[in-house]
């Protein structure tokens, strides 16, 4: 095949992926987006395959000898196997902690490849350019490592595994910066060693940057893990993108590049949103203070509640003018957003004006809600963002909130203590009437007690949602 044509597959590869990250922007356009990411992968697959066995003209092929094409199969084919299979097999609730392990996939393989790399360069390096590519193979190295250990703890406690409260130790940003400056040292020692003589100070540095990945992600609370999970997607993409200087791959150069800053971006719309600084999220602990746990500056909340029935809440429901849902984790939990759907379509056929109040952090992964109610068909009109609809609490006569805790705490804007304080939330507990639907008085994700159960225009509705949502469809059907 002509040399040109590699350039051509990459570069219509480069702008397949542009244009999933524009499809992927917006809920009306997600699933074309997508399928210009797959397209987009599997020419790339395809296009380094055929360069691997030297298809190309003027080009020689990789050693593949001694079974190399068929450990190459080996490797491709059960992966895309068992990565289709956990695709289709997993719920929408465990979404955020397949995200995270994916991530730590994307670490490790830029861990492996570098130090791999390293031992047996597969790309001829010219002399010139020797500290060049050991400075790409210890850039790639580094990130890797962070990313690989970070999302593990990511995944530990988006799954429950580890607690969602952040472990904050005393002088914590001193000890990140003295591990750095460790790394630093060993990059210098690194550099420049003879046959492969820098071994010793790679390991060693993949070892403090694994630890520097979960030192990161203990110190920050669960209510903040949506923005980790975008900080992480973030990092695997700009280790991509060293790997692919290191591997001289123009477009794992370019893919790295817009994963990595897509994921930037989102990291500091998300910080913007939640009033947190984006340097203090690159660091780690983001949102705490200094040394101890931030639970421990979190107030008693005391008082008693008032309880709802589903008869209630169905009254409630038909004689408001206006209805604000505000969903949350419980909903995904209980998969409840199909019956919402048909509540919410019952209500506006009664020309009851119905809509959804999305926090940016609601869910456990960026825009998970948003996933949700598209799955379920809920019109994208009445899918509000939260700086659209904040300012039209005070006019609504019934606030739903399901399985939502910390985006509708009063206490991140009444208690300069709270450990969420300063977290713009849903101001809900301006509406006539609030109907919470939980299972029980548990605190959030973040182990803040919420005083929003508390106050006289609260009402709780406890059980199942979906039991109770199929509860008040079948009240509004009779």
């Amino acid at each position: 095949m002509p040399a040109g044509l590699l350039t051509v597959a990459y570069i219509t590869s480069s702008i397949l992926f542009i244009l999933s990250l524009s499809g992927l922007s917006n809920q009306e356009t997600a699933r074309k987006g997508n399928l210009y990411g797959i397209i987009g992968m599997l020419l790339a697959v395809l296009a380094t395959t055929a360069y691997a066995a030297g298809a190309f003209e003027g080009q020689a092929p990789i050693d593949l000898s001694q079974g190399g094409y068929t450990l190459l199969a080996g490797a491709m084919i059960p992966g895309a196997l068992i990565g289709g299979m956990m695709a289709s097999r997993v719920a929408m609730t465990s979404m955020p902690e397949l995200v995270a392990v994916l991530h730590s996939f994307v670490g490790l393989a830029a861990v492996l490849v570098g130090i791999s790399s390293y031992m047996a360069p597969g790309i001829p390096v010219p002399a010139g350019e020797a500290t060049i590519h050991e400075i790409e193979i210890f850039l790639d190295v580094f990130i890797g490592a962070i990313t690989f250990t970070g999302s593990v703890i990511a995944y530990g406690k988006l799954r429950g595994s580890i607690s969602g409260k952040p472990l904050t130790l005393p002088g914590r940003h001193l000890l990140n910066l003295a591990m750095v400056l460790a790394c630093l040292y060993l990059g210098y020692a690194f550099i420049g060693q003879p046959d492969h003589g820098g071994i010793r100070e790679l390991v060693i540095m993949t070892v403090i940057a694994g630890v520097i990945g979960v030192h990161m992600v203990v110190a920050i609370g669960g209510a903040d893990m949506p923005v980790v999970v975008s900080m992480l997607n973030s990092y695997s993409g700009w280790a991509a993108a060293a790997a692919g200087f290191m591997l001289k791959n123009d477009l794992l150069i370019v893919t790295g590049a817009l994963v990595g800053s897509s994921g930037a971006i989102l990291s500091y719309i998300m910080c913007a949103a939640m009033n947190r600084s984006f340097i203090s999220v690159i660091l780690g602990g983001f949102g705490t203070g200094g040394g101890g746990s931030s639970s421990s500056a979190a107030a008693t909340v005391e008082g008693s509640v008032t309880e709802f029935s589903v008869e209630d809440t169905s009254e409630l429901l038909t004689e408001a003018k206006s209805v604000v849902i505000v969903p949350g984790y419980g909903m995904a939990v209980a998969q409840a957003q199909h019956s919402l759907a048909s509540v919410v379509k019952l209500l506006r056929d009664k020309k009851i004006e119905v809509r959804f109040a999305i926090h940016p952090v609601a869910g456990r992964l960026p825009g998970h809600m948003n996933v949700l109610l598209a799955e379920a068909n809920v019109p994208y009109d009445i899918v509000l963002e939260m700086d659209e609809i904040n300012d039209d609490f005070p006019d609504t006569d019934a606030v739903l909130v399901i399985g939502a805790n910390d985006i509708v705490n009063p206490s991140a804007l009444d208690d300069p203590s709270s450990p969420i304080a300063g977290m713009p939330v849903l101001e809900v507990w301006k509406s006539k009437t609030v109907v919470v639907m939980k299972r029980g008085m548990s605190s959030g994700y973040a182990g803040v007690e919420n005083p929003l159960f508390f106050r006289d225009n609260t009402r709780m509705l406890f059980g199942d949602a979906k039991k109770n949502v199929d509860a008040i469809l079948g009240k509004l059907n009779g």
